[in-house]
C-alpha cells in the first residue's frame, strides 16, 4: 500500500490540534460541519465580490485614461487648429 500524501490541510489541523488531526485520520466527522460549510460559502461569495471590485477598479482606471487621452487630443486640435 502506498503512503497517503500529506496535504496542507492535514498540517494545519495537526498544528491547530493534534487530537483533531488524529480523529480526522481515523475517519471521525467534525461536529462543526455546518459552520464550516457556511464559512466556505461566505468565503466563496466574498472572493467573487473582491474579484468584481477589482474588475470595476480596472475599468475605472481605463476610463480615466481614455478621458485623459481625449482631453490631450482636444487640446492638440485646439492649439493646432
Amino acid at each position: 500500500m502506498s503512503p497517503r500524501p500529506i496535504r496542507a490541510s492535514d498540517l494545519v489541523t495537526y498544528v491547530y490540534c493534534h487530537r483533531a488531526w488524529w480523529y480526522r485520520l481515523q475517519g471521525y466527522e467534525s461536529s462543526n460541519v455546518g459552520p464550516m460549510q457556511a464559512g466556505e460559502v461566505f468565503h466563496t461569495a466574498h472572493g467573487w465580490r473582491v474579484f468584481r471590485a477589482r474588475l470595476l477598479q480596472m475599468l475605472g482606471w481605463g476610463l480615466l485614461l481614455v478621458a485623459l487621452l481625449a482631453l490631450v487630443a482636444l487640446a492638440v486640435v485646439y492649439w493646432l487648429g
